[in-house]
């Protein structure tokens, strides 16, 4: 088994390894990795469901899809992840007793008493420490984890926390749970960066593992797979399920209630309602955000040049976005 760590905290190139190690090695091989604040959404949930937009938005967390189902976590400096990727065999997807058997045996070393709880989480003195995914590409699974030693909780809360906002999704939603740093659990004092060295260690011992530098080549390749997927908006938010998205608020000129349909992550029917007034009829505001992708940013630029006060006296640009987009 070739062991790779590396130093790079970016959680879309992160992920784009991950997918690079599964569709173009053939060896088996565990990668050891960190990233920086972030909230990995599972390949088949609507991200602007997983998440507080406004708490992300403000401390610049950054928001990546992954390759593989389940819900969203929160990854941090605290946070260590491991990837494992082998030829698959039958049995091996969700049998996840079977790949996080070594990662169980490493905490007992520690001195850490881990199990695994219902589908795919380890459980320590009954709160969740690690969350677990897989997927398989031709006929090679990939399985990873997160470890949470010394994550900031409060971020944690924050960011996973979505705000009062009514979305109806056929994305897969998160199922909350109790979490704990491991690092609590420890006999003895230890920071996370010794906690990555020991497992480092732990796995470099065991018959047949021997580390593995990534190359420039291999380098470039991630690099051209996080411009074109994990680094891009498509991905991260196109991808989602198609959703509804009604949010409303009470302003001193009236009540603005937005009601939009999503698919692909581009707004494909907005309607206005409201005991607003305006003296131009509101349906076509709705009507010119038709085709503009679900985000702030795309939305802001053709709102800020249309004449919004005719639609919706004296409603800035700025608070409709903030019903349009969060």
């Amino acid at each position: 088994m070739l062991l790779i760590s590396h130093d790079c905290t970016d959680p879309a190139w992160n992920l784009a390894l991950d997918e690079y190690l599964l569709t173009h090695f053939t060896e088996e091989v565990l990668s050891l990795w960190r990233n920086g604040p972030s909230v990995i959404v599972g390949r088949n949930q609507n991200a602007l469901e997983e998440i507080d937009q406004d708490f992300v938005r403000a401390r610049g967390i950054a928001v990546v899809r992954r390759l593989t189902g389940g819900g969203a976590v929160f990854h941090d400096l605290g946070n260590v992840n491991y990837t494992l990727v082998q030829p698959y065999q039958e049995g091996d997807f969700n049998n996840y007793a079977k790949f996080t058997r070594p990662i169980v045996d490493f905490l007992a070393e520690l001195g850490v008493r881990a199990e695994l709880s219902g589908r795919n989480d380890l459980l320590v003195e009954g709160r969740k420490c690690s969350g677990n995914a897989q997927a398989v590409r031709g006929g090679r699974i990939l399985h990873h984890g997160t470890l949470l030693f010394s994550a900031d909780l409060s971020q944690l809360a924050g960011a996973l926390r979505p705000r009062d906002i009514k979305i109806q999704s056929k994305g897969v939603k998160s199922v909350s749970s109790r979490v704990t740093n491991l690092a609590g659990h420890l006999p003895e004092p230890m920071r996370v960066e010794a906690f990555l060295d020991r497992l480092r260690a732990w796995f470099l011992a065991r018959p047949g593992v021997r580390p593995y530098q990534l190359t420039a080549e291999d380098r470039a390749a991630v690099d051209a797979l996080r411009a074109a997927k994990y680094g891009a908006w498509a991905w991260n938010f196109g991808a989602s399920p198609r959703y509804t998205w009604a949010r409303a608020a009470k302003y001193p000129f009236g009540l603005v209630d937005v009601r939009l349909r999503v698919e692909g992550g581009v707004i494909q029917e907005a309607v206005l309602y409201g005991d607003y007034f305006g003296r131009r009829d509101s349906g076509e505001l709705a009507a010119a955000l038709a085709g503009l992708p679900h985000r702030r940013e795309a939305v802001g630029e053709p709102l800020r040049a249309l004449p919004l006060g005719d639609y919706i006296a004296g409603m800035e640009p700025e608070e409709l976005l903030d019903l349009l987009c969060g």
